[in-house]
């Protein structure tokens, strides 16, 4: 696992051994961050099932100002540290250890709004669709935003989340990428 673009790109990245999560592969992310766009000036990025922390680090890579990322693994908190600390940009990070919905609500109180969204909840956890209703209901997804979505092949997510529409999907063998979008792009 590396980075693969911008600041930090071709830097490797620590993984999660024999944990129960499921990285985002080189070939996924690339594909992803060509639907999205190469490159980034500024924004907000949110990684709510961050896992190794690899899609907040490559936003940030590739231009977006600040990173909040969100696992409740204690081997995956320590690891996305371990993995932020190659950037030799903390202050860009804010690491959170515990349930997304317990730091959502903390989130909110701060009166964030994030311009990219990174869902990639367990496969059998999906709470894509709620977790998206709740970031809508609460306000937190800016004007003119992308939320990134990584499940199953198998899974239908709908072409309309409120005001969200499906931007771009993508099959990449096992993995379906679903990207929303809230404004013109």
């Amino acid at each position: 696992m590396r980075i693969i673009a911008g600041e930090y790109g071709g830097r490797p990245l620590n993984g999660l051994v024999g944990e129960d999560t499921r990285p985002t592969s080189d070939n996924i992310k690339e594909t992803m961050f060509n639907l999205i766009g190469p490159y980034f000036e500024g924004g907000v990025v949110l990684d709510l099932y961050a896992g190794t922390g690899a899609l907040a680090i490559e936003a940030i890579s590739r231009g977006a100002a600040e990173a909040y990322l969100i696992d409740q693994n204690a081997v995956a908190f320590e690891t996305i540290n371990k993995n932020i600390e190659m950037t030799k940009a903390p202050e860009k990070f804010n690491v959170f250890k515990g349930s997304a919905a317990n730091h959502l609500i903390m989130l909110m109180h701060k009166q964030l709004q994030f311009n990219l969204i990174f869902l990639d909840p367990p496969y059998k956890e999906q709470t894509i669709v709620s977790d998206i209703e709740w970031l809508l209901e609460h306000e937190m997804i800016a004007e003119r935003a992308l939320i990134t979505c990584e499940t199953h092949s198998s899974v239908e997510l709908p072409e309309e989340i409120g005001d969200l529409t499906v931007y771009k999907k993508r099959h990449c063998g096992k993995t379906l990428l679903t990207i929303y979008s809230r404004g013109d792009f």
